[in-house]
């Protein structure tokens, strides 16, 4: 890896148009419940095809330059669901429903029972993904203060005995996914930014548990939402400056297409700076001397040494040839940042 600027993915990348319905899975929000009609391989080649498309993902990557390479979450529907439905305590045939982030309702997992890992869900997807490649590999799981906001709690008490059930299942994958061979895992905590009163509550209590007797490099992901779904962006994190009182060694931001004022990066004092920038909200490719600006425009508020250049959110929703444009834009722009500390 690069000593300073390595570049990753924040975890997704296209899924191949003959492995999933791109058009379906982009005209509804994100799925919280299986939605097995979305795959276009029949289920005894799924996981062949998964395999596949993973291998894909992983040459793209390496093509690109990056550094750091996602498995780009070939096996999942959505971000959360795949791991949030594997779990015990959940009724995946008779969902319940909570609303997303933009204020409508979904169908989501309900919760009925006790939340427990019946058995590990992504140390397959880790053992491929070490074996495939011989670069640094991060995998991605959702964050148990998100998985609560997405589920209907029938069972627990309340939100926060919920959240932190989910954060005890967390922290065992976690653990499963550093023995497999991971040399980084992101927690993804969207719904951070979109409910901060409720993760001021207890979501940091939660996601520190999550973390908690974890060893390994770790990263938590905060965002507004796939730009390809939710259009508006905020000049500015609701929930952010909290995540340093997080045990997570790592904090993935966007600012690509929020133009987000950086100074706010000042406040996350002894953190590796995830710094989102790629606009996902287009298909225009950035130039890469657009991607270095955007690095820049970072540095007077963290030192070099803890920025690692991503996009803003998954590339999930770009047709694949422009996923791969801006990615290799934003290695290119890395590239040129630094060069000029190397002078």
């Amino acid at each position: 890896m690069t000593a300073i600027f390595p570049t990753s993915l924040v975890g997704s990348y296209p899924q191949p148009d003959w492995l999933i319905d791109r058009q379906k899975l982009a005209g509804r929000f994100p799925p919280r419940v299986r939605v097995r009609d979305l795959w276009r391989v029949a289920p005894e080649w799924l996981d062949q095809a998964q395999d596949d498309a993973t291998l894909l993902a992983i040459r793209d990557q390496e093509r690109a330059g990056l550094d750091i390479v996602t498995d780009g979450e070939m096996r999942r529907e959505s971000y959360s669901n795949r791991f949030a439905t594997a779990l015990e305590g959940v009724d995946i045939d008779n969902p319940g429903s909570a609303l997303d982030r933009s204020g409508h309702p979904n169908p989501v997992p309900r919760v009925v029972g006790p939340i427990r890992r019946k058995h590990p869900v992504e140390v397959r997807d880790t053992q491929f993904l070490r074996a495939n490649t011989d670069r640094l590999i991060k995998m991605t799981v959702p964050g148990p203060f998100t998985m609560c906001q997405q589920a209907q709690n029938d069972f627990y008490e309340g939100e926060e005995a919920l959240a932190m059930a989910y954060a005890s299942a967390v922290n065992e994958e976690i653990k499963d996914l550093f023995a497999a061979g991971a040399d980084f895992v992101q927690i993804d905590e969207p719904y951070m930014q979109a409910r901060p009163e409720k993760a001021r509550q207890y979501g940091l209590k939660a996601l520190n548990r999550a973390l908690d007797g974890v060893e390994g490099r770790t990263a938590v992901h905060i965002c507004f939402g796939y730009a390809a779904i939710i259009h508006e962006r905020p000049s500015g994190y609701s929930f952010l400056p909290e995540l340093a009182e997080s045990r997570a060694h790592q904090i993935s931001i966007e600012t690509g297409q929020s133009s987000l004022d950086c100074s706010v990066l000042s406040k996350l004092t002894g953190k590796t700076i995830i710094l989102g920038v790629l606009d996902l909200s287009n298909n225009t490719v950035e130039t890469p001397e657009i991607v270095a600006n955007r690095i820049r425009r970072a540095l007077p508020f963290v030192s070099p040494d803890r920025v690692i250049v991503a996009p803003d959110c998954g590339l999930k929703y770009l047709p694949r040839e422009v996923a791969f444009g801006k990615m290799k834009a934003m290695v290119d722009g890395a590239d040129i940042v630094r060069a000029e500390f190397a002078r």
